[in-house]
């Protein structure tokens, strides 16, 4: 006796051609937001993951990672804008917990908290808030070495007073050691728009493929619905 064994998989042409159709529209829309991210500080690209089973399962079998490398970093006018010159992003308070950003770009309040632009206060290695022992009359009073010291010029003293460290760490929330902290910069993007737009070209030429496919088998279908209903 012989047993025969086996998965068949067959549907209909018109749902395969949808299908594929979403698929692409998703990564299209994934492309495009990376392009609207390019003059964004801080942003980082995105990168679609297909999974095997995509042209059975639609856009469910996508997803999306992050890519970490270091964009693009520019010097700027303001002392309190930072940007890492290594992977790792600064930890600030958030309402929900802990956030990470690679947006550097912060300011103080009148008591000499550190804050993100959207008021966010900015963490230190060991959690806490950070606060200025005193608030400067002037930004450039307050320095920020490579590793993430927070210091800030007393005239009262004559010294320069620690704040703490910034707490910066990787993807997984572990501290990086050596951030290599830029005072004075901030970072942009790390998006290619050539690199994108090229990307982009393959997946626009299968969405017009597809869609001429579900055009040209719609046509038929009609073409057949009409033939039964004369010879009825």
């Amino acid at each position: 006796m012989q047993i025969n064994g086996g998965i068949r998989y067959c549907e209909k042409g018109l749902t395969a051609s949808l299908r594929a159709m979403h698929v692409q529209s998703e990564l299209i829309g994934m492309a495009n937001e990376n392009v609207n991210g390019f003059d964004k500080v801080g942003y980082q690209r995105k990168d679609a993951v297909v999974s095997s089973f995509t042209e059975f399962i639609g856009i469910h079998g996508l997803s999306q990672t992050v890519d970490d490398k270091v964009g693009r970093i520019q010097m700027s006018d303001n002392p309190l804008d930072f940007a890492l010159a290594e992977k790792g992003y600064f930890q600030v308070q958030g309402k929900d917990g802990i956030e990470l950003t690679r947006d550097g770009r912060f300011k103080i309040d009148k008591n000499g908290y550190l804050l993100s632009l959207d008021d966010r206060n900015v963490l230190s290695n060991n959690g806490t808030v950070i606060q200025l022992p005193v608030v400067p009359d002037e930004l450039k009073d307050i320095k920020v070495n490579a590793k993430g010291l927070v210091q800030v010029f007393n005239k009262r003293t004559n010294k320069m007073e620690p704040a703490g460290y910034m707490g910066i760490v990787d993807s997984n929330g572990i501290l990086v050691m050596n951030p290599q902290v830029k005072q004075g910069y901030t970072e942009y993007s790390n998006v290619s728009l050539q690199n994108e737009f090229i990307a982009m070209m393959p997946i626009i030429r299968n969405f017009e493929a597809n869609r001429q496919i579900f055009m040209i088998q719609n046509q038929n279908l009609q073409k057949v619905i009409s033939q039964l209903g004369t010879t009825s």
